[in-house]
């Protein structure tokens, strides 16, 4: 494998060929000690390339290998009384219904993305219906039968991930979702998990709220590695003017608010099982960015993956955590009309 980083022994049946950019220390020396120590973890032969944890009674962490270079991810499963809800779908790659079926006793199952980006909405085609936040359906209504083609090369090779090409999902319309703030799945009973909008990472990008287990997912927005919460729309995106650090911050305030609703954090990438302090200290430092955005740790330059030009990237340390990541474009809301061109 190439890259800086060794291989984990986690028993997926796929294997790494090379990465992107490397993850930070702290966040491979955890999914290191997770993927190769943790005693809850288990590899159904229905799917052999997801790993499951039992994080609670009734929610389990899937862990899939990225199909391209970018870090690994994390899917959710809740089983509540009389229904499951699965957050995210990944890549697709493997039979992701059965596996949540066989988890939940086949409980019927509901479907939500925390956005519309491959490595969490890819296998929304293995279900009849998803649900999304509504500014990110039209994003995720972009999928097509090609979308998978550029994990391989012109030979048809694996790129980043080594798997059988045929455990992809074949692409097939489904119902998709669009759902506002505060939308609540009920899972039986009185067992409720609420959608809240976030943005920043992507224009809908959505955490959900387990009231039960007193757990908040934060999709992207949160991350061990770089919280990528402020880059700034993309080129011919959609609902771009939601995609930055102001309006995430003022999102993540209203979650903060309500902080004595929820225990832990749970984001989509690498740490995980986060006390809810840690979204009180990433508020503080979108305050503190927004206040002096020259005031930065580091910097880096590269080449932008969406439009191909050089972009300067500006980190800034979350107290305790990893760093959040923005760029000049990234920091305050542009108008609808710009963000569509």
């Amino acid at each position: 494998m190439t890259g800086q980083m060794w291989p984990i022994n986690g028993g997926s049946k796929a294997k790494r060929i090379k990465w992107g950019n490397p993850q930070n220390q702290i966040s491979w020396a955890f999914m290191k000690q997770l993927r190769e120590k943790d005693k809850t973890k288990k590899i159904y032969e229905c799917n052999p390339y997801i790993e499951v944890y039992q994080f609670r009674d009734n929610m389990f962490g899937l862990f899939n290998q990225n199909c391209d270079g970018a870090g690994d991810v994390w899917m959710y499963l809740i089983v509540g009384p009389e229904k499951a809800l699965l957050i995210d779908t990944a890549f697709g790659l493997g039979d992701i219904k059965e596996l949540a079926d066989t988890i939940s006793g086949n409980k019927p199952l509901i479907v939500v993305n925390t956005h519309s980006h491959f490595d969490h909405a890819y296998g929304n085609c293995r279900f009849d219906r998803v649900y999304c936040h509504e500014y990110e359906e039209p994003l995720i209504r972009n999928q097509n039968e090609h979308m998978w083609d550029y994990l391989f090369d012109q030979n048809g090779n694996n790129i980043w991930l080594q798997f059988d090409k045929k455990d992809l999902p074949v692409f097939r319309p489904y119902e998709l979702v669009g759902v506002p703030d505060g939308y609540i799945f009920n899972l039986g009973d009185d067992y409720d998990v609420e959608l809240v909008w976030l943005g920043g990472h992507a224009p809908g990008m959505a955490g959900f709220l387990d009231k039960k287990n007193r757990i908040f997912f934060p999709g992207d927005d949160l991350c061990s590695d770089v919280s990528g919460v402020a880059s700034g729309p993309r080129p011919g995106g959609i609902n771009g003017q939601y995609q930055n650090l102001t309006v995430f911050r003022n999102n993540l305030a209203k979650i903060v608010a309500r902080i004595e609703e929820f225990d832990y954090v749970f984001p989509s990438h690498f740490i995980i099982n986060l006390e809810n302090s840690v979204l009180t200290e990433e508020l503080a430092t979108c305050d503190a960015i927004l206040e002096d955005p020259d005031n930065f740790d580091y910097s880096f330059e590269g080449v932008s993956p969406n439009g191909g030009l050089p972009v300067t990237r500006l980190f800034k340390y979350i107290k305790g955590f990893g760093v959040l990541g923005y760029t000049a474009k990234g920091l305050y809301p542009i108008s609808p009309d710009e963000s569509v061109k």
